[in-house]
């Protein structure tokens, strides 16, 4: 509880003073008489009347205070907060075709772009976040959820060779945007991750981009590889596995395309640690908003007080007129 006008409980320290003054008063009405002895007068009681006399002035002092505490005007007050936060909707969408393998990252192409968006994902708690995944053809791997856990679970699981090989990087685009268009978010995100060109599917990249940007969708694309012209990629041969250098043909000019049509970016990411810094540049680029609404409610509390107050100088004005009335 605290006090609009604290400055007027100093006149609390009116009540001692009174409480003074009235026993010096009392003692001065008081009649004495000598007599040679008490003893006859042992065991006759004061009677109620004696025992209560002084509660007049008690009641009468004790409402004094609450009034000048009312007069300070208690107050008592209730704070709280209200977060609102308005998440963004993100659709990986991730190549797994067999290129995807190579060993220009550690320890490839598709297990360092798994890891790096995990990470993503476990830092945005308040997003809708999706899956896509595609190669020869595209599927929805994990729909937009807020359940990060299965997310990481179902990206984990995926892997070149569980789909048709090739690259249908349009398709994916589209699939996508199927998650995407009738979301209710303010921002709403793809994310595509490829390392090579488009070479199959219904729909051409250009065509996926323009249907993105009907529906406001933001594309950011990253595309994979050393820059080196060819990376290191593993072929299975009857005598195991070998490692063998084959050419890159990571479509770039169609990448930003993308990017610039739907009103995303375009990134290269050449090796782990340059993925992981893109992904984290995304990251800043498209924040989860969340905004606090502060809240304080003030209550008066005098009126307690001056009820009480009134109560007792009701009960006093009783008493004084009733069992402590004195005749003129």
């Amino acid at each position: 509880m605290t006090f609009l006008h604290p400055h007027l409980l100093w006149l609390l320290l009116l009540l001692p003073v009174l409480f003074l003054i009235y026993v010096l008063w009392r003692r001065k009405q008081q009649a004495s008489l000598r007599m040679p002895s008490l003893h006859f007068l042992n065991g006759i009681g004061g009677g109620v009347r004696v025992y209560l006399r002084h509660s007049v002035f008690a009641l009468r002092l004790l409402a004094l205070g609450l009034i000048i505490i009312a007069l300070a005007r208690p107050q008592s007050s209730s704070s709280w907060s209200e977060d609102r936060v308005e998440g963004i909707d993100i659709m990986l969408t991730m190549d797994i075709s067999t290129s995807m393998l190579a060993m220009d990252f550690q320890p490839n192409r598709v297990e360092a772009a798994k890891e790096v968006a995990m990470r993503f994902v476990a830092n945005r708690p308040n997003d809708n976040i999706g899956l896509v995944v595609f190669a020869g053809e595209s599927f929805t791997a994990c729909p937009l959820t807020q359940d990060h856990a299965t997310l990481i679970n179902r990206l984990r699981s995926m892997t070149p060779g569980i789909i048709e090989d090739q690259t249908a990087i349009g398709s994916g685009i589209a699939t996508a945007i199927g998650r995407l268009k009738e979301s209710k978010a303010k921002s709403k995100v793809i994310i595509l991750l490829t390392d090579g060109a488009n070479n199959t599917g219904n729909i051409s990249p250009k065509m996926a981009a323009d249907l993105a940007k009907t529906f406001g969708i933001s594309i950011y694309t990253i595309g994979v590889g050393s820059g080196a012209g060819e990376a290191p990629y593993p072929i299975e041969t009857p005598f195991g596995t070998v490692v063998r250098n084959m050419p890159v043909d990571l479509d770039e000019p169609t990448m930003r395309q993308i990017a610039e049509i739907s009103g995303g970016a375009y990134f290269r990411a050449t090796d782990n640690e340059s993925l992981s810094a893109i992904y984290k540049k995304i990251d800043q680029l498209e924040k989860t908003k969340l905004s606090t609404r502060n809240y304080h409610t003030t209550y008066e509390e005098f009126s307690i007080f001056v009820l009480v107050a009134a109560l007792l100088l009701l009960i006093e004005f009783v008493l004084r007129s009733t069992l402590f009335r004195t005749n003129p």
